[in-house]
């Protein structure tokens, strides 16, 4: 199959990073755009083509399409955390929604033949039942997943319009780092669990906020599926293979194991990994996290050239303790 130009937007990120190493260690043209509000410009290796600016920037976006022949997009760049998505809604529709339609319209002009979209399991909302099929309700109950979810129907509505298809990847929670070293998560004032705890293993935080123990789960504490981030970027390759092979079809798809994990189960994973407990604190709930959220990854592995190679979260765990354990070093050591 012809391994066609593929820009990655959000390329300098966390997941859209181990994206980009694995559409290049595959062996695809790939080049990147990125703000860098939330990426760093290390996490793009130096023979990848990159572009500083927003997926707003129509010329931006013509030129580079222009300049590198895209034919396929990888879409990551947005704002995603769900509490900020809660206390400042309209960022989130304007990075999330209407900078992707800006960024669609310069798709559907540059004659853009695939657009693979990073997702959400938020678009589901509070469900009624786990795990979660890709057919289940869509009734967001943040910011966030609604201004995914109106991606989404954007893509749809496009796609019947205009000679593209596309991908919708509906991520649950994303975790570790690439078990070469190579990049990792390292946007500052983390807020996904296993970061943060890891960030307090090595001693950047003096204890780690345990958000509500009274939610009705086995433990009290919230429940995740969380998904090895090269194995979701493998996902997003072998996702863009199956899009050039369907063209005339569209793809939704869960991005996960099909397993869930507390707060409190994750948290004991990562004290056996560092031989050090870390103080937990606990407070109340955050705005917009329902109780669980697992996925039904049936059509994942039915669908895709795809199986997990890090659906363990000792592996998971000890994959982001190295990296947050390199970026100590490379710091100079010092916790803060």
């Amino acid at each position: 199959m012809d391994k066609i130009p593929v820009l990655v937007t959000g390329g300098a990120g966390y997941i859209g990073s181990h994206a980009v190493l694995a559409l290049r260690d595959a062996g695809w043209r790939v080049s990147v755009i990125d703000d860098l509000s939330n990426g760093s410009r290390e996490a793009v290796p130096a023979d990848v083509p990159f572009y500083e600016g927003n997926i707003a920037d129509r010329a931006l976006v013509d030129r580079i399409s222009a300049e590198q022949g895209i034919e396929a997009i990888m879409h990551f760049a947005g704002s995603i955390v769900v509490p900020e998505s809660v206390e400042q809604p309209l960022k989130y529709y304007a990075n999330n929604t209407l900078a992707s339609h800006a960024l669609i319209s310069a798709a559907v002009g540059a004659g853009v033949k695939h657009i693979l979209f990073s997702s959400t399991a938020a678009t589901y909302g509070a469900p009624e039942r786990v795990p979660i099929s890709e057919d289940d309700p869509k009734v967001p109950i943040n910011p966030y997943g609604a201004s995914k979810l109106m991606t989404e129907r954007m893509l749809a509505d496009a796609s019947a319009a205009h000679p593209f298809n596309y991908g919708a990847l509906r991520y649950f929670n994303v975790a570790g780092a690439d078990p070469k070293g190579r990049t990792g998560q390292r946007g500052k004032g983390a807020t996904h669990l296993i970061k943060v705890a890891c960030e307090a293993a090595v001693g950047k935080r003096d204890h780690i906020a345990v958000y509500g123990t009274d939610y009705p789960t086995r433990d009290g504490t919230c429940i995740r599926d969380y998904i090895h981030v090269s194995d979701l970027a493998a996902a997003h390759v072998a996702a863009l293979q199956w899009l050039i092979e369907h063209p005339r079809d569209n793809l939704l798809i869960n991005c996960g194991y099909g397993k869930g994990l507390s707060v409190l189960e994750v948290l004991d994973a990562v004290d056996r990994a560092s031989g050090t407990p870390a103080k937990r604190v606990v407070e109340g709930r955050r705005a917009g996290d329902p109780p669980e959220l697992v996925a039904g990854n049936a059509r994942l592995l039915e669908t895709l050239a795809w199986r997990p190679q890090y659906a363990d979260i000792d592996t998971i765990v000890g994959d982001a303790l190295g990296w947050e354990r390199a970026l100590l070093e490379d710091s100079g050591g010092a916790a803060g």
